[in-house]
């Protein structure tokens, strides 16, 4: 029994010690300006669905409307297509045809 602890603690853990953990690529959720989209209900949807203060939905909204697009952030690409897809829905059911896509 000695004979194995001594192996076991010449072995150290047993686990590898790989410090390059492959992190998910992330994906960009791009905003479209439109001509029927309310800025008030852009700003609600960067508030509610992607977790922006009232004030940094307010600035993104402006780039949206001034420059045609913007990345309103960045994420995993599962959470990027859920939070399109929530975007979406919530838009059409309001009767917005607001445009956001995954990048």
């Amino acid at each position: 029994m000695s004979d194995f602890n001594n192996q076991i603690s010449q072995a150290g853990s047993g686990v590898a010690e790989d410090t390059s953990v492959m992190l998910p690529p992330e994906r960009k959720v791009v905003f479209y300006n439109d001509d029927f989209t309310t800025m008030e209900f852009v700003v609600d949807v960067l508030v509610s669905i992607f977790n922006k203060s009232h004030d940094e939905a307010e600035s993104l909204m402006r780039m949206v409307h001034e420059q045609g697009s913007s990345v309103v952030g960045v994420y995993t690409y599962d959470i990027a297509v859920s939070r399109t897809n929530l975007t979406i829905q919530a838009a059409r059911k309001n009767g917005f045809p607001l445009r956001v896509e995954v990048e």
